[in-house]
């Protein structure tokens, strides 16, 4: 091999060498610190960046984006001397490189270790139903407490929550009997105060629904008494107006009777006082009427007689009376009325009598 190539190979790969170890290549959202012969120099952004071979390193790397941390849980006492276990979990963001690096060995630990403490300083001043229902309370003084310490390392705690508060056994083992026995209770209450609900409608519908049908009860009943208002003032004028007499007021009255024995429930049939004057009214005028066609007939067979008696005297023989003549029509139609009178009378009387003697002996 040539001497003078030898010298070139080894000066080639120096630069090489002081180049590589010059040129820093930084990602985004790391920071680089840089220290000269053990000294902090500066911290290199992302990009390319450039340093003195041999005199700086690179002495940590850190990534500056948000992160999460989550500790193991940790035993906290609580007031009412009641041993919990608490995991939480931090975000949390490195703001200087530099601090995060030269200010704490390990800010992981100590962020640790300041949690645990401060959990057990607030839990401590709380009892059990408190811890489990102030999560918001706990995680805003451990965010207070942990801005404050970790300011100067250069980290900012941007969120710390709590992700599990583990009581133990036996308090879980009542907490669910006291869960259980609030549900039975609050469900008991639902269930009575449906019932209750339930009962107030129903008499609410059975209140309104009596009161509709005693309104229509009385609707009806006023109805059916301005009916027979009507019924009886049309009745009273018909029979003011057609002027009628004693006579034909009985015998409606007679015919009325029958009807009142008709009703299934009657044990009794009480006969009115009214009914003999009734049946002698009707008597006297069908008397009277049969009276008044025999007089007529005889008054009219003595005008005859008369007639005849002139006739004779005058010399004149007697006229005979046709059989078909009005006159003799006439009297066989009075004949005929006064039978058929005295006969609807005689009727009457025996329905009367006939009633009265059935229904007399149920009488109390």
């Amino acid at each position: 091999m040539d001497p003078v190539v030898i010298p070139i190979l080894v000066a080639a790969l120096v630069v090489v060498f002081l180049v590589a170890a010059t040129v820093r290549i930084v990602p985004q959202a790391r920071r680089y610190n840089i220290e000269r012969f053990g000294r902090y120099r500066r911290t290199l952004q992302p990009g390319l960046n450039f340093v003195l071979p041999v005199a700086d390193r690179v002495n940590t790397k850190l990534d500056v984006r948000e992160q999460v941390y989550s500790s193991d849980p940790k035993p906290v006492i609580t007031e009412d001397n009641l041993v919990v276990n608490i995991d939480t979990v931090l975000y949390y963001q490195i703001t200087d490189p530099r601090a995060a690096a030269y200010e704490v060995a390990d800010y992981l630990q100590a962020i640790d270790q300041l949690t645990v403490t401060t959990l057990r300083n607030v839990i401590g001043s709380m009892d059990l139903e408190a811890t489990l229902t102030s999560r918001e309370e706990i995680n805003a003084r451990l965010r207070a407490v942990l801005d404050d310490a970790t300011g100067k390392w250069g980290i900012r705690v941007n969120r710390v929550e709590i992700k599990a508060i583990d009581p133990p056994n036996t308090i879980k083992e009542a907490m669910e009997k006291q869960m259980r026995a609030e549900r039975d209770k609050r469900a008991a209450i639902l269930h009575a105060e449906g019932e209750r609900q339930a009962k107030i409608l129903t008499a609410e519908g059975t209140k309104q629904k009596d009161i509709l049908e005693a309104q229509g009860t009385q609707q009806a009943m006023i109805l059916r008494a301005d009916g027979e208002s009507k019924a009886v003032e049309l009745v009273f004028q018909a029979v003011h107006r057609n002027n009628a007499d004693a006579k034909v007021l009985a015998y409606k009255y007679l015919e009325t009777l029958p009807h009142l024995a008709q009703s299934d429930n009657n044990t009794f049939w009480v006969i009115p006082g009214e009914l003999t004057e009734a049946i002698r009214t009707v008597t006297t005028a069908f008397g009277d009427q049969s009276a008044g066609a025999g007089l007529s007939a005889s008054a009219e067979r003595e005008d005859a007689a008369a007639d005849v008696t002139d006739s004779d005297k005058d010399g004149v023989g007697a006229p005979e009376i046709e059989p078909n003549s009005t006159l003799a029509l006439d009297a066989v139609a009075a004949a005929d009325e006064a039978a058929k009178q005295a006969a609807a009378v005689s009727d009457a009387k025996a329905e009367a009598e006939a009633a009265g003697e059935t229904r007399l002996p149920g009488r109390r």
